[in-house]
């Protein structure tokens, strides 16, 4: 199998080219060689050349490219798989190589930045699905990849405006052989959703290992901490240039619901001290709340 270096003619129906082969980019490459569509050659764009072989080794791609124009050349769809703030550079670099009629999507945790990038840059020739599944681990890396990993997830879909319904229908479908569920949401919508039900609990976890990491007591605090800790800080083990990206792109809805989250936890502080049968009815609230959540109710 060829490597970085040169852009040998391929015979292949239709070329998916993956930008970034960590924990998402390279569980879409195992999801999709494991669909085993016939005539899609996968092939994977990668910085670090310690990571080519890997993904050869795990059968995440067919083709590894350290070139990123010899990754995207000829490519029906593209898709974008790099911590957000990566995005602009890298669309930037690819414009004026993609093929007339290309797809190019992304998997980005915030969408409002990526949309505009792909307006200024990208040509009228291609088509821009935003994308973000649902789904991850609290580890990443190519190695913790898995081809399960967006069974049963929802997948937001944010169209660019002049996309036409044939890239939209091809980003569609390949969600759906991914085993998600595509979600269509504005863009702006999407950003202010997920920073409340995704960032603020990366935040809440990462500061939450902070406040007691740093304590005078934590020799003893980590020997007693069990399944509540490790449940609640899971998030804080997550890729740390992933999230601050996530964050750095997102500061607006991040920091509204930051506020929120610190409102009602000065309420809780307050019910807390003054004590009594407040207090049980506001966790019976909460305890409702997610099981209703939770039976899709």
């Amino acid at each position: 199998m060829a490597k970085s270096g040169a852009c040998p003619c391929y015979n292949k129906k239709v070329r998916i080219a993956i930008i970034g082969l960590g924990l998402i980019g390279g569980s879409m490459g195992l999801a999709l060689k494991q669909i085993n569509e016939p005539g899609w050659e996968i092939v994977g764009y990668v910085r670090r050349s310690e990571v080519a072989p890997v993904a050869l080794k795990l059968g995440v791609v067919d083709r590894v490219e350290m070139n990123l124009e010899c990754a995207v050349k000829e490519a029906d769809l593209v898709i974008i798989a790099t911590p957000v703030l990566t995005i602009r550079e890298i669309l930037s670099q690819i414009a004026h190589c993609l093929s007339p009629g290309c797809t190019i999507t992304d998997t980005a945790s915030t969408k409002l930045e990526v949309m505009k990038w792909a307006e200024d840059l990208l040509p009228p020739t291609v088509g821009f699905v935003g994308g973000h599944p649902m789904a991850g681990k609290e580890t990443y890396g190519i190695q913790v990849a898995e081809a399960e990993l967006f069974q049963r997830c929802i997948y937001c879909l944010t169209p660019a405006d002049k996309t036409s319904p044939q890239a939209i229908e091809k980003v569609e479908n390949i969600v759906r052989k991914l085993g998600a569920t595509p979600f269509f949401v504005d863009a702006q919508e999407h950003d202010n959703l997920v920073a409340g039900i995704s960032h603020l609990p990366m935040l809440l976890s990462a500061a939450l290992v902070s406040a007691t990491s740093r304590d005078a007591s934590w020799d003893k605090l980590s020997t007693l901490a069990a399944s509540g800790y490790r449940d609640l800080t899971r998030l804080a083990s997550g890729n740390p240039e992933v999230n601050a990206h996530i964050c750095l792109s997102n500061k607006q809805a991040i920091i509204h619901w930051i506020d929120e989250f610190t409102n009602e936890l000065a309420r809780y502080r307050q019910l807390v001290d003054v004590g009594g049968k407040q207090l049980e009815e506001a966790l019976a609230e909460a305890n409702r709340a997610r099981r209703e959540w939770l039976n899709g109710t």
